[in-house]
């Protein structure tokens, strides 16, 4: 077991960024996508603020019970790990090694218009640490298709080979920071462009994406629907202190999300197993 203490002052900050990000929005007019707006398209890409999306950015704005930040942790069984976005800037990778961080995620992209400028030294130093590390998408499902969005991630660091330190990359599943909550897309439509991005990162790289996301929003944005349990492991957000119910289909979280702060850089995050499960995962 662990127990982890979580600054409650970082977290607020950073929560008071995205808040501020949001009022910038709207004052720009940038306040939401048309529901009919159902076929994405390059020319729709509002994504003003990407250093602000991270992984999980929006979960406590929507998850009941985490909006205020917790003084402690809970007590985490599992492997310890975390996710990082250009918003942590450079990490001391030696430092999560020493407070035994095991394996990370690193956002490389979001939407086909934004590469994480601090990427290289994330993903290059977790794995000179001797974590194991993967890349993740932050997917923006109203700009352009599952597939398209697929390729520009692949392309910009999401990619993975069999060397025993890389895990199959991520596909972030959240609320929409722009506008309209399901970037407007029905629950097959979202279900669709989920599937799009899964078979075509598939297609590319020979593994299936894990899919972070929380069950909340996976009942509101799919209907509950979708099931890709079968093929792609399951990263889930929730800060309410245990895993909770599962999203439609998946038995269980292979990584679970459950702090945004503490004492590792950005989110902390528990590997369901010991760390031999993470190399499996990661030579697949």
């Amino acid at each position: 077991m662990l127990s982890w203490h979580a600054p409650a002052k970082a977290k607020r900050s950073r929560r008071a960024l995205v808040a501020a990000a949001a009022l910038a929005c709207a004052a720009l007019g940038a306040t939401a996508v048309p529901a009919a707006a159902a076929a994405p398209s390059a020319s729709k890409n509002h994504v003003t603020h990407p250093e602000l999306d991270w992984a999980g950015s929006q979960i406590a704005k929507h998850q009941s019970g985490s909006a205020a930040p917790a003084a402690v942790t809970p007590m985490v069984a599992g492997t310890p790990g975390l996710d990082v976005s250009g918003y942590q800037g450079n990490v001391n990778w030696s430092s999560v090694a020493a407070n035994g961080g095991r394996f990370a995620y690193v956002k490389a992209t979001e939407s086909t218009t934004y590469t994480n400028p601090y990427f290289t030294q994330q993903y290059n130093g977790s794995y000179n640490a001797g974590l194991i590390r993967g890349a993740y998408h932050f997917a923006t499902p109203d700009t352009s298709s599952g597939a398209t969005q697929a390729d520009y991630f692949v392309a910009h660091g999401g990619g993975w080979s069999k060397d025993g330190k890389t895990l199959p990359g991520m596909l972030d599943m959240e609320w929409n920071p722009y506008g309209a909550t399901c970037y407007g897309l029905s629950a097959s439509g979202m279900v669709n462009w989920i599937l799009s991005f899964s078979n075509e990162y598939h297609a590319k790289t020979g593994r299936w994406v894990v899919i972070y996301t929380a069950t909340s929003w996976w009942s509101q944005c799919t209907g509950n629907t979708g099931d890709f349990s079968s093929t792609n492991p399951l990263m889930l957000a929730n800060y309410n202190g245990s895993p909770g119910a599962m999203p439609y289909n998946w038995g269980y979280q292979t990584i679970w999300q459950y702090a945004d702060s503490g004492v590792f850089p950005g989110d902390q995050d528990a590997f369901n197993g010991d760390f031999s499960r993470v190399q499996a995962l990661a030579n697949g």
